[in-house]
């Protein structure tokens, strides 16, 4: 398998997934900095231009956070990263939805990346604000989903390391103090090995 990745962005989710896994592959950067997500050489294999973007032993290609981990988890059952109980299953759904459709796709994005929503550079502060408080206010919904729990769903899963990427976003780029509930989540993470190496191999 290879993963296609950007430093810094979600693909690092799926990179821990892996690492989690414990299975063969490869990195493949991306350079963001410069717009390769753009030309031919990515767009051939994702016109989306958007990672992550697994391609797998066969060659065929697999986008989408949510579809990359629940594919990853279904082929490695062994690893249990997907809950069997259905209550526990549907909730780990409703956490990743929630991380990668709405705290990324739409707080995260408007905090950082104003100009999608407009060209109009007078209106980027207030669109900033805006996702900064949509950003925080879902962390604080996580925070008391979270309660006393190790993990989101009680057992470690494919919910879990969704919620890292966006704490370690506050943390590291916004240095933002994380609510109590989440913080102790975010440390538990950065316990695990699979996180340290993904860490270490993106180089930060």
């Amino acid at each position: 398998m290879k993963l296609m990745y950007a430093p810094g962005t979600c693909a690092i989710g799926i990179h821990i997934l892996l690492e989690e896994i414990g299975e063969p592959y490869e990195l493949v950067k991306v350079d963001f900095a410069n717009r390769a997500q753009y030309q031919p050489e990515f767009t051939g294999t994702n016109p989306k231009s958007k990672v992550p973007v697994l391609i797998r032993d066969d060659g065929s290609v697999l986008t989408e956070y949510q579809a990359i981990s629940t594919w990853l988890g279904l082929t490695n059952p062994d690893k249990k990263l997907i809950p069997a109980d259905a209550e526990r299953h549907a909730r780990m759904l409703e956490a990743m939805d929630y991380v990668v459709g709405f705290m990324h796709g739409q707080a995260w994005t408007r905090a950082m990346r104003p100009m999608v929503y407009t060209d109009n550079e007078a209106e980027h502060p207030g669109i900033k604000a805006r996702g900064l408080e949509m950003f925080n206010r879902a962390m604080s919904l996580m925070n008391a989903s979270l309660g006393s729990k190790d993990w989101v769903v009680g057992d470690f899963s494919l919910a879990d390391p969704a919620l890292f990427f966006v704490s370690w976003w506050a943390d590291t780029r916004l240095k933002s103090e994380l609510p109590a509930n989440v913080a102790a989540h975010y440390a538990r993470m950065r316990a695990r090995p699979s996180v340290q190496a993904a860490l270490a191999r993106e180089g930060f």
